[in-house]
């Protein structure tokens, strides 16, 4: 099957994961409300506004496979957004500092030709390093905390705010790999050999840290 495959996102962290696939794709930015419901779950949100991206995109093709993406950094029961200020990221980041929380990527690929979709949430538990007041300072002088979640990109070489991982790397980046992978197969997709066939197909994380670390974040 040779259906095009189109990335709904402008994000350059997305695109460099998903060329990990070896699949070639196109991209097409989707423009969707992303503001939160009344008691709505982070997974629950996560998947509303991953499917809103994809049809954004799929109703104004005739045909191929949307993809689309949306990454939540969640503390206890609260959603961080990316800061607006410098402010924000420097407070986001203390609260952050030294704690477990969770992030939690939906995706959703449509066919733009049959309406045909498949979305699922994918979430990851995520442990901060204990870093100085001095190094928060310094990450956040260097504009990188801005146009991210949670105010930290899991692989910045400089900052390295994480001290560990549970659960799929590539889904704290914002794609979950294995699974976009796995459905884009069971779809009938040829994925040539990529990092991601070393995970075991029936694992629930993705085991590819060593390849997708340094690829931007979410």
């Amino acid at each position: 099957m040779n259906e095009t495959l189109i990335l709904a996102s402008a994000s350059p962290r997305r695109q460099a994961l998903l060329a990990l696939l070896g699949i070639p794709f196109v991209v097409q930015g989707a423009q969707v409300d992303e503001a939160p419901r009344p008691d709505e779950s982070p997974e629950a949100m996560a998947g509303r506004l991953s499917r809103a991206k994809a049809w954004d995109v799929a109703r104004h093709v005739s045909d191929g496979w949307v993809l689309a993406a949306d990454t939540l950094v969640v503390l206890g029961a609260e959603v961080l957004g990316k800061p607006a200020t410098a402010e924000e990221a420097v407070a986001m980041l203390r609260r952050l500092r030294g704690r477990a929380h969770r992030v939690v990527t939906a995706f959703a690929l449509v066919d733009a030709a049959t309406g045909r979709e498949h979305g699922e949430a994918v979430t990851s538990w995520v442990w901060m390093r204990d870093y100085s007041d001095a190094e928060i300072e310094a990450y956040v002088a260097s504009g990188g905390p801005m146009d991210k979640a949670g105010a930290y990109a899991i692989q910045d070489p400089h900052f390295a705010p994480v001290a560990r991982v549970e659960g799929c790397p590539a889904n704290v980046m914002g794609l979950p790999l294995c699974r976009v992978e796995r459905v884009l197969r069971a779809w009938g997709m040829s994925v040539h050999d990529s990092p991601v066939q070393a995970c075991h197909p029936e694992a629930n994380e993705c085991r590819i840290a060593s390849y997708v670390w340094g690829t931007g974040s979410r």
